[in-house]
């Protein structure tokens, strides 16, 4: 029966963890914390690290936090929860760094209806180099218009 709940709530955090990424980038990123995220949209520098990459290492410290919860207490959830977090934190590194902004050179010749939808949709949302007047502030859930033609 625990194994059913393990699974639930791996799924539930999976799921969470986008509206999380949809929060945190419209009122987190393009808001107090712009100062942190514009280099994403506009670039100002010349290293392969962005500011914005601090939102990463916020994520994967409140994965390691649920798994060291897990292992050193006897809350059986943390060890769902952190996998849930570090599976969602490496579908959004694959989708957003690697297959949309190319960070790594692989994925280029996806072009599905999904791959194509939420390439329409992050290309929406980097067209405002401001913090304003954004739209489209999820990844790997992403409207239904950016995937009619």
């Amino acid at each position: 029966m625990q194994t059913i709940f393990w699974i639930l709530i791996f799924l539930g955090t999976y799921c969470f963890m986008e509206f999380m990424a949809w929060f945190t980038h419209k009122y987190i990123m393009h808001g107090f914390l712009w100062s942190l995220h514009k280099d994403h949209h506009k670039k100002d520098h010349d290293g392969w690290f962005e500011r914005n990459d601090a939102f990463f290492i916020f994520y994967a410290i409140v994965s390691i936090g649920f798994f060291l919860l897990w292992k050193h207490t006897s809350f059986w959830p943390g060890l769902p929860i952190g996998l849930g977090i570090f599976a969602y934190g490496l579908s959004y590194f694959m989708v957003h760094d690697i297959f949309i902004h190319q960070r790594f050179k692989i994925f280029r010749n996806a072009n599905n209806w999904y791959a194509k939808g939420v390439r329409r949709a992050h290309k929406m949302h980097h067209k405002h180099i401001g913090k304003e007047d954004g739209e489209c502030f999820g990844m790997l859930f992403v409207p239904f218009k950016y995937f009619k033609k």
